[in-house]
């Protein structure tokens, strides 16, 4: 069970690393680009407008890129946390249908005995129907988000 985790670790580590260097090739290629692409405008509005027009020109292109630059990180993040929500429920789901847990759960029932284990399963049960409902009702944002 700890070595699927590690796997999986290991693994969404090392596409984060291929995926942050291919963006920051790309960051790069597309800043230059967008300079080039300025310094063409302001030269074409300078030469046919004047000194001021060139420049208001500028920062409305550099604006234009925050907007869209702001948009894709929102649209993203919001992605990312429904993404790690789902993966989490997922999770927790699979860890039931592991047979070594049942295994290691029929062996603490034998050792302690069925009428000590219900009050304990029952506050148990109690407990994660409580924090289940925190959670959704956190995933459809009626909580106070901080982030």
């Amino acid at each position: 069970m700890f070595q699927r985790a590690i796997d999986d670790f290991k693994e969404s580590a090392g596409n984060a690393l291929r995926l942050t260097s291919l963006a920051g090739v790309a960051v790069i290629a597309g800043f230059v680009t967008i300079l080039f692409l300025c310094a063409a405008a302001f030269v074409f509005v300078f030469q046919n407008y004047g000194l001021i027009e060139a420049c208001l020109t500028g920062a409305a292109i550099f604006f234009l890129i925050t907007l869209i630059a702001v948009a894709t990180y929102t649209i993203r993040r919001n992605a990312m946390k429904k993404r790690a929500a789902k993966t989490a429920r997922s999770a927790a789901q699979s860890l039931l249908a592991d047979p070594m847990l049942v295994a290691a759960g029929l062996q603490l029932v034998r050792a302690i005995g069925i009428k000590k284990l219900i009050p304990i399963l029952a506050v148990g049960g109690l407990a994660l129907g409580l924090l289940a409902g925190r959670r959704d009702r956190d995933d459809d944002g009626d909580a106070n988000d901080n982030t």
